[in-house]
């Protein structure tokens, strides 16, 4: 590394020098320069009077500026900065590269000590980082100017994360996403959402729920923003999360790709719950993994997946309430946020089923079964009693949540109240449904992984330039039958054939005759 440059000096006296003699070749000019003036600045710059007067010469010959030539260095040529490139900032191997072409002469009239010096007096860290890492290690060396903080609730931020944390679900280990919305002025995280899965829309709308509410179980902290940046994931670009904020009043900021620092503040939460929360828990993902490779944790050391919930819901907390900022001036989230007194924007609890579901299309009656939707009919506990059999009504339902849905009226909008599916499986189905899924899954991929390891080629194990021998030739009988094998899918066919559903023609006359198959037998006297 670079040794630290004393505080005391040296530094580049250039642009003073260049004043200094622009001065004095004034005085020269109207014949007012003295011995005195030209020691004077020699003193001033530590130098000898000579030097000052050499300065000055400079500068005549120059035009009147003084123009420092400085030490002759070794420069990177377009052939090197090509072979840096071809090494991807390997810097040995593009010098090696360089003298067995001969680009440096012969001999080379660089050392491989100048050449690095000479790599690094002219590439920058970020250009050195792009060579090696590409895009990604160059945008780790980028200077980016902070945010003004502003009031509460007019920026807010969100992401997804993924949980660095193996968890019980089900019987199955599973890495749970964790979607927040987070204030940017205050740094308050005021809603979240948790699957076990990667998430989609859904979780969006219910994190963004919880954000919103300030009532209940949830936070003391949220509203209505005036804007939500999101990044360019597929499912914040989904029409509902548009149509829900868009209804609120609230503008969505697309951000360009590859744009982390556009929204610093929820990406600073998500390393600080990789640092402060994952890695303290049981089944840390990044845990070194034994000898052979397998996981140090145990299936039944594992968090439920109920448990995970609450630990991260108390980190929430911890962090709102007690954890201070130094942006914050050492102050919680909490007390920022209390201490902005920008009014807040809230909303009733029931208005939100008209802006965060799917509207399921065009009004449904509801019969004596209910309402029938998606193949299944759903039936709500305000229908009985009521007469409702009849009325037309509205569908609308979170996306991917189809055991519930809620039902408005078809002309006024008006809630009327949820609706559940009537003819739900029970939990044994539904074990036996995941089951049977879960192993046409496993057979197809493990004919996947044979097809694979079959279509892939093998080859011998050279120490010397040859052309490469492949190991895995087959005879032409094994070829062919293979060949026939993958051109005619009757195997997988005859398998997943039903006789049951076989229609065979029935001889329509009793007249129809079978030809005979053997040769026409001859007259014989």
């Amino acid at each position: 590394m670079p040794a630290t440059p004393s505080p005391d000096g040296p530094y580049d006296t250039t642009s003073l020098r260049a004043a200094a003699v622009r001065r004095l070749l004034r005085l020269r000019d109207t014949e007012r320069l003295t011995h005195h003036d030209v020691r004077t600045v020699a003193d001033a710059f530590i130098v000898h009077r000579r030097t000052v007067r050499r300065w000055m010469d400079n500068a005549g010959a120059h035009n009147g500026t003084y123009t420092p030539q400085g030490r002759r260095h070794f420069t990177l040529t377009p052939a090197m900065h090509e072979a840096l490139a071809q090494w991807h900032g390997n810097v040995a191997s593009a010098y090696l590269a360089l003298v067995t072409h001969g680009h440096l002469g012969t001999p080379p009239r660089a050392s491989q000590a100048t050449f690095y010096r000479a790599v690094n007096r002219e590439l920058s860290p970020g250009q050195r980082a792009a060579l090696k890492n590409g895009e990604a290690g160059r945008r780790r060396h980028d200077v980016h100017a902070l945010r003004p903080h502003g009031n509460r609730n007019d920026v807010w931020e969100t992401d997804h994360v993924e949980a660095s944390v193996f968890v019980n679900v089900d019987g199955h280990r599973s890495k749970p996403w964790i979607t927040w919305f987070v204030d940017h002025a205050t740094a308050v995280i005021c809603g979240l959402a948790i699957t076990p899965h990667q998430p989609s829309q859904d979780a969006i709308l219910a994190a963004a729920r919880d954000a919103i509410l300030c009532t209940d179980h949830h936070r003391p902290f949220g509203g209505i923003p005036r804007k939500v940046r999101v990044d360019r994931g597929r499912d914040f670009l989904g029409r509902c999360v548009a149509e829900a904020f868009q209804k609120f009043g609230t503008e969505l900021i697309v951000l360009p790709p590859y744009s982390p620092h556009l929204k610093g503040t929820v990406e600073a939460i998500n390393g600080a719950a990789k640092h402060m929360l994952f890695k303290g828990m049981p089944g840390y993902a990044h845990t070194p993994r034994s000898r052979r490779g397998q996981p140090l944790w145990a299936l039944d050391e594992l968090l439920d997946y109920e448990t995970f919930v609450t630990v991260v819901l108390d980190w929430v907390d911890w962090w709102n309430n007690d954890h201070t900022i130094a942006r914050l001036y050492r102050r919680t989230p909490a007390q920022a946020w209390h201490a902005d007194l920008t009014p807040i924007d809230t909303l009733d609890p029931g208005d939100l089923h008209t802006y965060t579901l799917n509207d399921a299309g065009p009004p449904l009656k509801i019969t004596s079964k209910g309402v029938r939707w998606n193949s299944a009919y759903y039936v709500g506990e305000w229908m009985h009693g009521h007469g409702s059999a009849g009325e037309m009504v509205r569908l609308r339902h979170e996306p991917h949540h189809y055991h519930r849905v809620e039902l408005y009226d078809a002309d006024t909008l008006t809630y009327r109240g949820p609706a559940f599916r009537s003819d739900e499986m029970s939990p044994r189905q539904a074990r036996a449904l995941r089951n049977a899924r879960r192993r046409e899954a496993d057979r197809y991929a493990a004919k996947a992984r044979r097809a694979r390891k079959n279509a892939k080629p093998r080859y011998a194990a050279t120490s010397v330039a040859a052309t490469p021998e492949p190991l895995n030739r087959l005879t032409a009988s094994q070829a062919a039958a293979q060949l026939r094998q993958l051109q005619t899918p009757e195997a997988d066919l005859h398998t997943e054939a039903r006789p049951d559903l076989l229609n065979r023609p029935t001889p329509s006359s009793t007249r129809w005759t079978k030809p005979l198959s053997g040769p026409k037998p001859q007259d014989t006297e």
